[in-house]
């Protein structure tokens, strides 16, 4: 294999996913190739994953990996959820739709959380593999740290101390869900 698409349009998730795939392999991003967003109507990250996977593949011959993925906190009914990057657009960005989290959270005992992540990953015979990574953790009291993306400067990973805003790239990647939603495809796809 000498091509991917990375099927997103997130410029973080780009960024993470290329980082997570053998260097030997060209990345190759829907904006290059000029297709745009699929509708995200599944129910759940796999139904959603797989829906872009099946979606980018129309456009081209090439593998696809795609990913769906999200923010879930228990006190709030496990929202945002599914609808992470859509609460993002409602609330003008994901700085505005942080500071609204943290508002709904101001009296909340329970902070937990967990981080979940699907990736489906389309091979040029044109089947498909799902996997779910999923981090657990706990939503912080303000926002803290300008590294990383979405949601990450209101998330604790488990035994830690500092939010995934607050740490390197490097460290971040080898720890989060896409991380180890890759490491399950990875058992399942050797070639990535």
């Amino acid at each position: 294999m000498k091509k991917i698409l990375i099927g997103t349009h997130n410029k973080g998730k780009f960024k993470e996913i290329s980082y997570l795939i053998s260097k030997k392999i060209i990345k190759i991003s829907p904006l290059q190739l000029q297709i745009k967003s699929p509708k995200e109507t599944g129910k759940t990250f796999a139904a959603n994953s797989k829906l872009k996977a099946n979606y980018f593949s129309k456009f081209t011959d090439l593998p696809i990996i795609s990913d769906d993925s999200g923010l879930c906190i228990k006190s709030l009914n496990r929202k945002p959820g599914i609808h992470s990057a859509r609460w993002a657009k409602r609330h003008g960005g994901f700085q505005k739709a942080m500071k609204f989290i943290l508002k709904k959270m101001k009296n909340k005992k329970d902070r937990s959380a967990v981080f979940i992540c699907s990736l489906s990953f389309k091979d040029f015979k044109r089947r498909t593999t799902t996997v779910i990574g999923k981090i657990r953790g706990s939503i912080s009291y303000k926002m803290m740290g300008t590294k990383g993306f979405g949601y990450d400067p209101i998330f604790i990973p488990e035994l830690q101390s500092i939010t995934f805003g607050q740490m390197s790239k490097k460290d971040k990647v080898k720890m989060d869900h896409r991380f180890f939603a890759f490491k399950k495809l990875k058992t399942k796809i050797r070639i990535l």
